[in-house]
C-alpha cells in the first residue's frame, strides 16, 4: 500500500450545519426545512458536479419555501461556520506523510462551498494531489472521477486505499481494484483507528 485517498466532508472535515442555524436564532424546524431542502434536493448531485449554480439551486429551495428564501441564501453564504475540524486526523494524516505514503482527496463538491469549507485548514500541507467533483463535472461513485484521480497522479489502483462516508463511493473504488473503507456514520474515532492500523504496517507492507 503506498497511497491513501480521503474523501472530505464527514472524514477530514465534520459538519454542524444545524448547530450553525441553531446558534443564529432559528428554530428546529425552519433549520430541519432548510437543510433538508438543500441536501435532499434532486440538483443536488448536479450542484456537486457542477452543472447547476448555486443561485439555481437556493432558487429551487426558494420555490419549495418562499418565505425561506434570503435564510437560504445566508445558508450557503455561511458554509465556512458549519465545519467541524479535526485536528486529530491532520495529524495522523502528517504522520502517515511522513512514513511514505502518498497523500490524495477525492471528494464531491461545488466549487463554492468546497472553497468556504477547506481554505487555509491545515491538512493542506500534507496533501499531493485530488481531484473535486465540480473539477471535472463527475461525482463519486460514477467510474470516471476515480479513474480521473489514477491518471492524473499514475496510482494503480491496487497500491491505494480510499476512505469515505458513503457505501456507495467505497464500493465504486472497490469495483475499480481499489481498497476501500467505509467511514460509518462520519465517525472520527473509526477512521482514527483505520489510520493508525496504517501507522503500524512495516515498510508500507500490503497486509493491513
Amino acid at each position: 500500500m503506498k497511497n491513501i485517498i480521503f474523501d472530505i466532508g464527514s472524514v477530514l472535515i465534520g459538519y454542524r450545519w444545524k448547530d450553525m442555524c441553531l446558534e443564529a436564532g432559528w428554530k428546529e424546524e425552519k433549520a430541519d426545512k432548510i437543510g433538508r431542502g438543500f441536501f435532499d434536493s434532486p440538483l443536488w448531485p448536479d450542484f456537486d458536479a457542477g452543472l447547476v449554480t448555486t443561485e439555481e439551486l437556493v432558487r429551487s429551495v426558494a420555490e419549495k419555501y418562499p418565505d425561506l428564501e434570503e435564510d437560504a441564501r445566508w445558508f450557503i453564504r455561511s458554509g465556512k461556520k458549519m465545519v467541524i475540524e479535526r485536528p486529530k486526523i491532520w495529524e495522523l494524516m502528517k504522520k502517515l506523510k511522513e512514513k511514505g505514503y502518498g497523500i490524495y482527496l477525492l471528494s464531491n463538491y461545488s466549487e463554492e462551498l468546497f472553497a468556504l469549507h477547506t481554505t487555509d485548514l491545515p491538512f493542506w500541507e500534507f496533501v499531493d494531489g485530488g481531484v473535486i467533483s465540480y473539477q471535472i463535472r463527475q461525482i463519486k461513485p460514477n467510474p470516471p472521477i476515480y479513474q480521473h484521480l489514477m491518471q492524473k497522479y499514475d496510482l494503480k489502483p491496487e497500491e491505494c486505499i480510499f476512505f469515505d462516508d458513503r457505501e456507495e463511493n467505497t464500493e465504486g473504488a472497490r469495483r475499480l481494484g481499489i481498497q476501500a473503507v467505509t467511514v460509518v456514520d462520519g465517525s472520527e474515532e473509526l477512521l482514527a483507528e483505520e489510520l493508525e492500523k496504517l501507522l503500524e504496517v512495516e515498510n508500507n507492507d500490503t497486509s493491513i
